[in-house]
């Protein structure tokens, strides 16, 4: 589409594609059409004839004879060189650019200029480029033609045309001076397919190093005590149908709520790889090792399952299903596995990341790859995000949870107390996240080092851990089994199963993100238990977020006000982030634009 030798300048203007020139919009327009009827405390451009010039105070006024008003105006410059007496001579014709306004019964036009030329409108382009450069890129390639072949129909080009070569604002503009409501669709619609195409072809497809059929499915699904949710049948469907293609390697992202049950989805994948042999890396050792449990118990009767963590490593040579953590990438001699999982990816450093690609990609083969995330995404999210990726959502919990949230302040810490007593007295626990291990003078709450005398001297069985204790996960361990309360930072966020929490303390809840909140709010009330978040802010009014946070259990629909809140996470990064990634579409709401874009680009 682009000739080769305008890519420098397309590329300093960070220009991929026609769609990308044709949404860069002027920012503003310069107007030099005649004005048609005359608007007090508005622009005007007029044919002038100047009556008369006199000089007072050092100011030069002018008495104008507006031809096509057939009305006078006064015209006064505040600052006045021989340029203005020269070129505003009694008798000369002039085009007439100011502002209108009415002074003492009288028209008057402030400072004016002189136009040399008029009758058009320009965009005015301010970007990393001179103007004339963006002008000609725009004129060389934004034609019906060439858009044409984006999937555009003909009101969407329009749009992008009357934008780019005007005639008339009040085309493109209401009398408020928004875009016209169909234009804005339009921009949205067109944002939105220009995104979905360029994650498309971020998209690339491996030959798998073998196609599996249902394995040891049936005998996985069938041993369970219980029954998985329709959410989890239809993601292990939608993996069993990745892992039977003879032509494209599954990449797939499966996406659940926390408490969604994805463990029992990661182990279904091991179940249909069967003795294909399959892997799975988690971001910490709890974690490997709550899995590892769970495959010993659920796969054991007819898989191999082994763990490789930093302290433990298993026998691996025959295993079909082997769990660890980074300490698998450090292996030189893993099997060759048909499938890869990984357990929150986005906790892995870059490094980490390339090493395990090459453990899943063999020259133009590939293991069959999924991820699993307990960040939950909105649906709108999901669908353009699935241009790149396929996506499975796990949104049914296997039991309903019963989580009351309060925003509480100073006042009320002498009832939270209370409540705290309360649930140790009937063996439950209780959770207390600080905002800060260490004080800090820039930041109004009480830090988790601060805070530990007090919780020790009024409560027994007190631990505490935070993000650089090495002793954190022997900590959270003895915790479970042991512990009353545990004061800690957000490296509880993704962790261990704490089965008897049902309180966490969330302090200075306001400085959290609200997927955080979400994150720490779900360590609580796993098992259907009663449970309760507490927000402590020392805000007087509590924002808005955290009141609306309060009354959404459900994580996808958080993940939705928080888009609304953020604004939309770039998803070309390749991870779900927060940050503005459009210009006109919105995530939060534009839902029925998104699916008319993705349908027409398919």
């Amino acid at each position: 589409m682009f000739l080769e030798a305008d890519k420098p300048l397309l590329k300093k203007l960070k220009v991929r594609t026609l769609l990308d020139l044709a949404l860069t919009l002027p920012s503003s327009y310069k107007d030099t059409t005649l004005s048609k009827e005359l608007k007090q405390n508005s622009q005007i451009i007029a044919r002038a004839l100047v009556q008369s010039a006199n000089i007072r105070n050092s100011k030069l006024f002018l008495r104008l004879y507006l031809e096509d008003f057939n009305t006078t105006a006064t015209a006064i410059f505040f600052k006045t060189t021989p340029y203005h007496t020269k070129l505003f001579k009694v008798g000369s014709h002039h085009i007439i650019s100011g502002r209108l306004s009415t002074f003492r019964g009288e028209l008057q036009i402030a400072q004016p200029k002189s136009l040399k030329s008029y009758g058009k409108v320009e965009g005015v382009y301010k970007t990393l480029l001179k103007e004339s450069e963006v002008k000609y890129l725009i004129s060389k390639y934004i034609n019906k033609e060439n858009l044409l072949k984006y999937r555009l129909n003909e009101s969407e080009i329009e749009t992008i045309l009357s934008m780019h070569f005007v005639d008339d604002l009040n085309k493109i503009f209401d009398e408020n001076g928004d875009i016209k409501k169909h234009h804005l669709k339009n921009l949205k619609t067109i944002e939105a397919i220009n995104y979905i195409l360029k994650l498309k072809r971020k998209r690339v497809y491996n030959k798998p190093f073998i196609s599996l059929d249902s394995g040891d499915l049936d005998k996985f699904l069938n041993a369970l005590p219980f029954k998985l949710t329709d959410d989890q049948l239809n993601a292990i469907n939608d993996i069993k149908r990745d892992f039977a293609s003879t032509k494209k390697a599954a990449k797939r992202i499966i996406i659940g709520d926390v408490g969604s049950g994805k463990t029992m989805v990661i182990l279904a994948a091991a179940a249909i790889a069967s003795k294909h042999k399959s892997i799975l890396m988690a971001p910490t050792s709890i974690l490997a090792n709550q899995i590892y449990q769970e495959a010993k118990k659920y796969l054991g009767a007819f898989l191999k399952v082994a763990l490789i963590t930093q302290k433990h490593q298993d026998d691996y040579k025959d295993a079909d299903f082997i769990i660890g953590t980074h300490a698998l990438l450090y292996k030189s001699d893993l099997p060759k596995a048909a499938v890869v999982m990984v357990d929150e990816q986005h906790r892995f450093g870059t490094n980490q990341r390339a090493t395990l690609a090459a453990l899943v990609k063999r020259g133009e083969y590939s293991a069959h790859y999924l991820q699993f995330s307990a960040t939950p995404i909105p649906r709108t999210q999901a669908m353009i995000e699935s241009s790149a990726i396929d996506i499975s959502l796990i949104k049914q919990l296997p039991f309903k949870k019963l989580i009351t949230t309060k925003i509480i302040g100073k006042s009320d810490f002498a009832n939270l107390k209370k409540h705290i007593e309360d649930e140790i007295a009937k063996g439950h626990q209780v959770l207390i996240v600080y905002p800060l291990v260490e004080p800090s003078d820039e930041i109004n709450y009480t830090s988790l080092t601060e805070a530990v005398d007090y919780w020790k001297k009024h409560f027994n069985n007190v631990y505490v851990t935070y993000g650089k204790d090495n002793q954190k996960d022997s900590i959270l361990e003895e915790f479970r089994d042991n512990g009353d309360i545990l004061l800690s930072t957000t490296v509880i966020e993704v962790g261990i199963s704490l089965p008897r929490l049902t309180t966490i303390v969330i302090v200075g809840a306001e400085r959290f993100g609200l997927a955080t909140l979400h994150q720490l709010r779900g360590r609580v009330g796993r098992y259907g238990i009663e449970s309760y978040c507490y927000l402590y802010t020392n805000a007087k009014t509590p924002p808005k977020r955290l009141i609306e946070f309060s009354k959404i259990l459900d994580g996808f629909e958080i993940a939705r006000l928080d888009l609304k809140y953020r604004n939309s996470g770039d998803l070309l990064d390749g991870t779900i982030q927060s940050g503005k990634a459009f210009r006109w579409l919105d995530l939060s709401e534009d839902e029925e634009i998104i699916i008319e874009a993705k349908n027409r680009v398919g």
